[in-house]
């Protein structure tokens, strides 16, 4: 696994940015930016599952491992999710992915948040976040900000 990083100033407090991010709607605008046409289907909370789809009904599933609100949000890929619907943990593109962790720290000083991404993948996906997180992170922080 590799680590790759990603930060951003946004001008709101963390409340905004947080209940911004997970919006349904929100989350479909600034995901967009980075991975066209994505959603998610699910409940952010602990222990639950949270589907991240995209357009052609593919996508990830993760477990929400640690949710602290406002403040931090740890989520484990636990399964790829095939165009059918259905949950692949053992072909070796499963394998590739599963394990990998992404978090979202906040952190709120002044009424303003930085905030902080991880993502701790297999190289062969690094890239791939190392070029699109910043853009979806700026997005976010565009809608935060004219709301």
């Amino acid at each position: 696994m590799k680590t790759f990083q990603s930060k951003i100033d946004i001008g709101v407090n963390a409340k905004k940015v947080w209940d911004t991010m997970i919006h349904p709607d929100s989350y479909k605008e600034w995901v967009n930016v980075a991975w066209p046409g994505s959603y998610y289907e699910g409940n952010w909370g602990p222990g639950q599952n949270v589907k991240f789809i995209s357009p052609g009904r593919g996508g990830t599933l993760v477990q929400i491992v640690e949710y602290r609100p406002y403040e931090y949000i740890l989520a484990e890929h636990v399964a790829v999710i095939n165009a059918d619907g259905t949950e692949d943990r053992d072909s070796e593109s499963a394998k590739n992915w599963i394990g990998t962790t992404e978090s979202y720290t906040f952190h709120q000083v002044n009424g303003k948040t930085e905030l902080e991404t991880e993502m701790n993948t297999n190289p062969e996906w690094g890239q791939m976040f190392a070029d699109s997180m910043p853009k979806a992170l700026a997005k976010l922080k565009e809608i935060c900000e004219r709301k």
